[in-house]
């Protein structure tokens, strides 16, 4: 039987400041020791979205006090901790090396291995730590940086059926709230004026709605918005709800059938099953009821089970990062060394075709 192992994690790619002690079981189950996350969403909400510099100095000011909460809170230390897992890309490069530079330093102290963990990864093996998903499954990443569908085979073994070529959704949404002088973070802003809007006022585009390629683009979206919005100026309270409301259902409607054409070809790669494949949501957009409820229903309908992590593990957070950390350190797979450097773009499939705007540098993940 495999070791109880317990892992501190670290995580600083964007806006949040992020540490957390994980333990894995011997019978491979995880438990969460600790999970402690500073957000910046104020020092941020003034610009409208997230300042890099100002990024990197708050990860600087709060990370230590951070990473000394998480182990009180487990009970955990030098003696007790197997190994310092730290984000190390993708993300924005100054809080990047902030925290992988802090675990390379803890590692070295306190002479434990270090794994420098892609962010993604961190996001993709979630639901295993939360419900023991099974490979193979099927994730939908959908967050301010990332909008991807990748099929999860193992630990280290990724491949990208689709992404954005262009604007990913949750900036998509943080566009559209900035362009209708909503507040920022634009997706709840978002969602909270459409739920009293009408959403057949507008007719907005579905790109790339019909293709066989599993990819994703909002920009033409975003477009529509704007012209929307200069058509109806000035702008009422009304105006602005049906617009989000109309944007919101054609967000929906084209997320349905991007993501029906992606569990109908899991079908057929994967015939044998011997249960329900998982369709796996993460990344802050995952909360948007409207297409949770839409995803839900097209799982529903495909044969599939939809899984999606609490809503504090979606976003950024460290345990994500320890888990997988004690995923890589369980298989027996390398630790990192002191020459590891951070990496602001960090695909999941290496193998993938780089599309412009599939990940963009500094995105908020």
């Amino acid at each position: 039987m495999a070791p109880v192992l317990r892992i501190l994690g670290i995580e600083t790619s964007c806006d949040e400041t992020a540490a957390s002690v994980v333990l894995r079981h011997a019978d491979g189950r995880g438990e969460i020791l600790s999970d402690v996350v500073l957000s910046q969403l104020d020092e941020h909400s003034a610009y409208g979205g997230v300042v890099p510099e100002i990024a990197a100095r708050a990860h600087v000011e709060a990370l230590d006090v951070l990473v000394e909460e998480a182990l009180a809170k487990a009970g955990a230390g030098p003696d007790n901790i197997d190994a310092i897992a730290a984000t190390a890309g993708p993300g924005l490069i100054g809080g990047l090396i902030v925290g992988l530079m802090t675990g390379k330093a803890i590692a070295r102290a306190w002479n434990k291995p270090l794994y420098a963990i892609n962010h993604l990864e961190g996001h993709a093996l979630t639901a295993r730590l939360t419900d023991g998903v099974e490979f193979p499954f099927l994730m939908l990443l959908v967050s301010g940086g990332h909008t991807q569908l990748v099929l999860v085979r193992g630990v280290g073994d990724y491949v990208r059926w689709g992404t954005t070529i262009d604007d990913a959704l949750g900036e998509a949404f943080d566009k559209t709230a900035k362009l209708l002088g909503l507040p920022y973070p634009g997706g709840p802003a978002v969602e909270r004026a459409a739920a009293g809007g009408d959403e057949k006022r507008f007719t907005f585009p579905r790109p790339l709605v019909g293709e066989a390629r599993l990819d994703f683009s909002f920009s033409g979206l975003k477009t529509a918005v704007r012209q929307a919005a200069e058509a109806a100026a000035p702008v009422t309270q009304k105006d602005i709800a049906d617009i989000c409301a109309s944007f919101q259902r054609a967000i929906v409607r084209t997320m349905d059938e991007r993501i029906g054409r992606g569990l109908q070809r899991f079908h057929e790669e994967f015939p044998d099953m011997p249960e329900k494949p998982a369709l796996v949501v993460a990344g802050g957009v995952a909360a948007n009821k409207a297409l949770r409820a839409a995803l839900l229903g097209l799982c529903e309908r495909h044969g599939f089970r939809f899984i999606a992590p609490p809503h504090h593990l979606c976003t950024d957070n460290a345990a994500m990062i320890a888990w997988a950390g004690l995923e890589r350190m369980a298989l027996g797979l390398p630790a990192d060394d002191n020459a590891t450097a951070p990496r602001s773009r960090w695909p999941l499939d290496r193998q993938a075709q780089a599309l412009i705007g599939y990940g963009k540098r500094g995105a908020k993940a």
